[in-house]
């Protein structure tokens, strides 16, 4: 809390100019969230319209999730202060200057190294959505940035660099490496139920036991005696992603559910919590997605996979995305299955996560006559 009071300091003193303070009206304007949202100066407040205006915040500020909020507001302080050190103003936009911003950023002409394409990309997006938040509008159109973006795109631009795929026989060997205490049930049923789900870092540890049991619930799970429904509310919208049992206990992403939520005594509120200093009981507090990430590199180091290289490379080569695209590219079933379980809107963005599944399996040079 005290990171985030810190944060927002930091924030508010970078967007001011360098000469003095900023205005009200533009405290008012610069504010990157809902809370800008008030009733037009003609209107008279009620009671009711100043419920509505706290309702109608509290959409606004739903948006967008969480971790995209602060990028964006990451993406704003980074640019504010840019500005600052510049002697130049973030308000109001200036395409001119955000030209030399996304030059900056992508020279590494500063103290920071150049950044890649689809960073800057990103940075831009944000920027977007703060203008815009604050009442402007930014035309990426602007010859002084599209131009810009243009040359950056056709000078820097690289292949994605893509993670590697937890196949079936990895996320076994990972599970394997973990204890049978408290932690050890949790950490597995989060592996094995990311693997099987095609779940994203943010899914699995924003579940909850039942609909509604908790404000920042992303979603909720019901057991049956094939499998669990897991109704997830993801980037595209609510799903429902179907993980069936497996065809054992050890490997099973169900029973490792169950008997989490079993010894851990869980049948309310988050399903993935911490536990105790002594490992022996479970917490109430909800887990961040980063431990799905460092479970992930810490089990892969643990079983083995790809030793060949140095641990560095490895750490590098896997991360949450990794349980994602080895779902799609190990399970041998139609494209369309895979493509509703990982929550995709289109087939192509379900191939990019097919690691090497495809290829060649169609020769067309042989196909050709050659």
């Amino acid at each position: 809390m005290e990171q985030e009071r810190q944060s927002e300091s930091t924030e508010k003193s970078s967007s001011e100019a360098p000469n003095g303070s900023l205005s009200n009206e533009d405290n008012e304007r610069d504010r990157p969230d809902g809370d800008a949202l008030t009733l037009p100066s003609f209107v008279a407040g009620s009671g009711t319209l100043d419920r509505l205006v706290d309702t109608a915040r509290d959409y606004a500020r739903a948006a967008a999730s969480e971790n995209t909020l602060k990028a964006y507001s990451k993406d704003w302080a980074h640019f504010a202060r840019w500005c600052r050190m510049k002697g130049a103003e973030p308000l109001p936009p200036a395409p001119e200057i955000i030209g030399l911003y996304l030059a900056d950023l992508a020279s590494g002409s500063g103290p920071s190294p150049a950044l890649s394409v689809s960073t800057i990309d990103r940075r831009l997006s944000g920027l977007a959505w703060n203008y815009a938040q604050r009442g402007f509008t930014l035309d990426r159109k602007n010859r002084h940035i599209a131009t810009v973006l243009a040359g950056i795109k056709r000078k820097h631009a690289r292949p994605p660099v893509q993670k590697e795929a937890i196949l079936a026989e990895d996320i076994l060997a990972m599970v394997a490496t973990l204890p049978f205490d408290l932690r050890g049930l949790r950490d597995r049923a989060i592996l094995l139920l990311g693997y099987a789900g095609g779940l994203r870092r943010s899914e699995i540890v924003s579940l909850d036991v039942h609909k509604d049991d908790t404000p920042d619930s992303g979603g909720w799970i019901e057991i049956f005696e094939k499998g669990a429904l897991l109704a997830l509310n993801a980037k595209t919208g609510w799903r429902e992603v179907e993980i069936g049992r497996g065809s054992k206990d050890q490997t099973c992403p169900v029973h490792a559910l169950d008997q989490w939520l079993h010894f851990a005594k869980i049948d309310f509120g988050p399903v993935f919590v911490g536990t105790s200093r002594d490992g022996k009981r479970a917490t109430e507090t909800r887990l961040n997605d980063k431990h799905v990430a460092r479970l992930i590199k810490r089990t892969v180091l643990e079983a083995g996979i790809r030793s060949e290289l140095p641990e560095k490379e490895r750490l590098a080569l896997f991360s949450g995305h990794s349980l994602r695209a080895g779902l799609a590219s190990s399970a041998e079933v139609d494209e369309r299955y895979v493509q509703k379980q990982l929550g995709h809107a289109s087939a192509e963005m379900t191939r990019r996560y097919q690691r090497r599944r495809d290829r060649f399996r169609v020769n067309l040079t042989k196909a050709a006559g050659l």
